[in-house]
């Protein structure tokens, strides 16, 4: 597999030819759990240190006081396990969709369009470190729902003309999913 800056930027800045090129790869879950992984700790890291360093948040703002280590690391650490869920999370629910769509279910391909189309995800989350930044995590986000758009149809098999509503229905399901993490994960 290619080396993690590569991948990274071929997802973000021409994922069309990207993902048929990952379409075309044989792939072990494994592999792909290693692009994932070093990703989904950048935000936890981020906002641990932030939580040292600022204060733990309440909406958009944080208190005057930082918190404890020991509060930064398990907010940190939980953060992370969730991040790990949710992105398995997701590629069950992709897999478990596709057929109804005319697609095909398998969960490796699944686990390829949800860990590479949330690649924006974890490298917005690096904007956590601060509350007011946060908008701008939650803004780099919602590239990944347009990454979910272009991989889904090529990696999932679904014809074209069923494609929108598959497409939608995992969105949607993105979209709780990240609602979930981020309800659990703003204490």
């Amino acid at each position: 597999m290619e080396s993690l800056r590569s991948r990274m930027t071929g997802i973000l800045f021409q994922p069309r030819a990207t993902f048929k090129e990952i379409d075309g790869e044989f792939t072990k879950p494994g592999a792909i759990w290693k692009y994932i992984l070093p990703l989904a700790a950048l935000g936890p890291l981020a906002g641990a240190i932030g939580r040292l360093v600022f204060g733990k948040r309440i909406a958009l703002t944080t208190l005057t006081n930082p918190v404890s280590v020991t509060d930064a690391i398990t907010w940190g650490l939980i953060a992370y396990a969730l991040a790990l869920v949710s992105v398995f999370v997701l590629a069950q629910v992709i897999s478990l969709l596709a057929p109804g769509f005319g697609g095909q279910k398998n969960d490796v391909q699944a686990l390829k369009v949800a860990a590479y189309s949330s690649t924006p995800v974890w490298l917005g989350g690096i904007f956590t470190i601060h509350a007011r930044l946060i908008i701008v995590s939650v803004i780099v986000s919602i590239y990944g729902l347009y990454l979910l758009y272009v991989g889904l149809p090529i990696l999932m098999k679904v014809p074209q003309d069923r494609a929108m509503g598959y497409i939608a229905v995992v969105i949607i399901a993105a979209i709780v999913i990240f609602l979930i993490v981020t309800a659990f994960t703003t204490f």
